[in-house]
């Protein structure tokens, strides 16, 4: 195993370890009642970096517009709770700097917005993504359509230390460090799936487990909503509609409220 490699092991196991023994309370202590005080809102690609493409229309563009609105939202009403965006305009920002982002700023959750594309499909409806390695051999397409973006940094080997997004092995040693979080992010993924469903009339395709980089490398509860595929005229067309993203907001927005609600409750 490269040196790199070993160092990266290392680093993912204390992490872990940090993470579960902070959820640890010696008997006869309360831990302080948890409130979701931050969340970080991340458009998908940008600048360079347009994402997939439909007829008329760059992922980046759709993905800043949803993100903007879910943004609004929550300030709107749940003004107690911080939004923080990792793009706010049409600027390429690296795959490693988004979770830098929600680290450094201790966010309590991390969102990632998207949209979706096969070329010569008729594949249509929503995603939602959480870390982990269910199906991996079957969406690896997925994996290294989003991971690969890091290819287009200056100097991306020495960032991310020698990490291959085309290499299945790769990924070998990734799945640990977000399991501290699985329940969590599974359970805002499925509100928002949910919400799509059931108020949206949108066709789920379900909640599903990748090992995607902003997932894996986030300190937090983390979720990747592929919101619709630009390559299905249809949806492309409800996608860059002012009343299909103000609708998608919202149901994202009341899946991230109806989380917060769950989290504090206990």
């Amino acid at each position: 195993m490269k040196r790199t490699s070993v160092k990266n092991v290392i680093i993912i196991l204390f992490l872990t370890m940090a993470a579960l023994l902070s959820a640890f309370v010696p008997a006869g202590e309360r831990s302080p009642k948890f409130k979701m005080r931050r969340v970080v809102i991340d458009a998908g690609h940008g600048g360079k970096d347009p994402g997939t493409m439909g007829s008329r229309s760059k992922e980046k563009d759709v993905a800043l517009a949803i993100a903007l609105k879910v943004g609004n939202y929550i300030q709107q009403y749940v003004p107690d709770v911080e939004v923080i965006y990792t793009r706010k305009t049409d600027v390429f920002i690296e795959l490693k700097e988004r979770a830098n982002i929600a680290n450094r700023n201790k966010a309590d959750l991390f969102v990632s917005i998207h949209c979706n594309a096969v070329r010569g499909s008729n594949a249509y409806g929503t995603e939602t993504y959480v870390m982990g390695s269910n199906h991996f051999e079957r969406n690896f397409d997925v994996v290294k359509r989003e991971n690969s973006v890091m290819l287009q940094e200056d100097g991306y080997k020495e960032n991310y230390d020698g990490f291959d997004p085309n290499s299945p092995e790769s990924y070998m040693m990734v799945n640990l460090m977000q399991k501290a979080y699985f329940a969590n992010s599974l359970s805002l993924a499925q509100k928002v799936e949910n919400d799509f469903k059931t108020r949206l009339n949108r066709h789920s395709r379900g909640v599903k487990q990748l090992p995607l980089y902003v997932l894996w490398t986030t300190s937090m509860p983390s979720v990747l909503i592929e919101t619709g595929f630009l390559s299905n005229s249809n949806e492309e067309r409800y996608l860059n509609s002012e009343n299909g993203q103000a609708y998608i907001a919202s149901a994202i927005y009341r899946s991230i409220k109806a989380y917060k609600e769950e989290v504090e409750a206990f």
